[in-house]
């Protein structure tokens, strides 16, 4: 099935102190190195798709949320392509997001397929694509507004190749779906870019929307592999298992929730609000069931492990959020997504970036005090902005601004700590 969350195949590799380490073929697990003499030396920075994208996803959460906090108070102007909430909205799910989604599914795919998706100068190349959808924008004085969106959008179905290509050609039907959703994201940016050029405000706001949904719904189907994959195997916990049943209603409400999203542009008389609540509300509910079995008591004593625990849990609150925000005029929606967006999303990717950028370049999977109080400022920051708002409307401007700061300083942390190993090779000479 393609929206298949069982557990992908494990190798074995073999263990310095002999034996064996179980391994995903879906992500790699660090085996723990000896220091050596002589390490190897060069630029690695191109040899595996997450050492460019991890790199610039964290740079650009530096750099922008500092940003929107400046434009926020007013004391800065952005770009007067997109609106200021739009611009800030498109490129926390279409800058940020998707550059840790291309790191990371340009590594699993390679090793799900056995097969190199991207690598060196077409490795680059995607790169720089990247980089020309966040630089366009802000040239809306010199390049006419076809222009900027053709360099936004060029990206996606460039990654949605690399990737699609090995999946397909090794036959990895269990898969396909993941390129589905890069196609679908690319539609949500393609609805935000047709909103600015038609002068149409809320197709730049449900542009971003739809494409948050269909993050979360990668969330749903790669945290429901890794999760109780990674905590089983460090834990050696047993009971550690899925529910199928709530496995495939959580995925089939939240792609509900993106197509009632969608259909905002559309209503056609459809009571929107009332479908995206009720989907919201049984997304809520299988996604929280799901994880009863992940053997969340037993990820505690692992920073690595409880980064994922905690930052899924953001999803079934979310949802819940979003249910409680249509039904009730005291809760605002914006609130709700940030449990989404800053919670789930911002917490999941750290702790992947942090988990794949130490395994990936033949580290032990063991969390540096550094990254370990990055994952704290992250929960800080979901925490801040989502209950903000809710203490009172004198409060919400300033939890912005700390929680925004907060993010800001986590991926600082990623860096400053891990960011250097994403230039040098393995240090076992292993290629990647």
């Amino acid at each position: 099935m393609m929206w298949s969350t069982d557990t992908p195949p494990k190798v074995d590799r073999p263990s310095p102190n002999g034996g064996s380490v179980p391994m995903s073929r879906g992500m790699e697990e660090a085996i723990p190195l000896r220091a050596e003499r002589h390490r190897p030396r060069g630029f690695a920075l191109f040899a595996k798709g997450f050492r460019p994208f991890f790199l610039l996803a964290a740079l650009h959460a530096v750099v922008l949320l500092p940003a929107w906090i400046l434009v926020y108070a007013g004391v800065w102007s952005v770009s007067d392509y997109l609106l200021p909430t739009a611009w800030h909205a498109h490129e926390m799910v279409f800058g940020f997001t998707v550059a840790v989604v291309a790191g990371f599914l340009l590594t699993a795919a390679s090793n799900w397929t056995r097969r190199t998706t991207a690598t060196g100068g077409w490795l680059a190349a995607l790169c720089l694509a990247w980089l020309a959808g966040r630089a366009a924008p802000w040239l809306s004085g010199v390049l006419p507004p076809t222009a900027i969106a053709v360099a936004s959008l060029a990206f996606l179905p460039l990654l949605a190749f690399a990737v699609g290509r090995v999946i397909v050609a090794a036959r990895s039907r269990r898969n396909y779906g993941l390129v589905l959703v890069l196609a679908a994201l690319f539609g949500a940016q393609l609805v935000t870019h047709l909103g600015q050029l038609r002068g149409a405000v809320l197709w730049q706001v449900v542009g971003p929307r739809v494409g948050v949904d269909l993050v979360v719904l990668l969330i749903l189907v790669i945290g429901g592999r890794i999760i109780p994959l990674f905590t089983r195997n460090a834990t050696k916990a047993e009971g550690i298992t899925h529910a199928p049943w709530a496995d495939r209603l959580s995925l089939a409400a939240a792609a509900a929730v993106a197509l009632a999203d969608l259909a905002r542009l559309w209503p056609a008389g459809l009571p929107i609000d009332a479908l995206v609540g009720g989907a919201s509300a049984v997304a809520a509910v299988a996604s929280a069931w799901r994880m009863r079995r992940w053997g969340t008591r037993h990820a505690g004593r692992e920073p690595l492990l409880w980064v994922l625990h905690g930052a899924y849990a953001f999803v079934p609150l979310g949802f819940a959020l979003r249910a409680v925000a249509v039904f009730t005029p005291g809760l605002r929606e914006a609130t709700a997504l940030h449990a989404l967006t800053v919670g789930a999303i911002g917490g999941l990717t750290l702790g992947m970036m942090a988990r794949v950028s130490l395994g990936h370049t033949g580290r032990m999977l063991r969390a540096p005090a550094a990254i370990t109080v990055a994952f704290g400022l992250m929960f800080g920051a979901a925490l801040v902005r989502v209950a903000g708002p809710l203490v009172g409307a004198g409060v919400g401007t300033p939890s912005i601004h700390l929680a925004g700061t907060a993010w800001a300083l986590a991926f600082l942390l990623f860096l400053v700590r891990i960011g250097p190993s994403l230039f040098r090779p393995r240090p076992d000479g292993r290629p990647g």
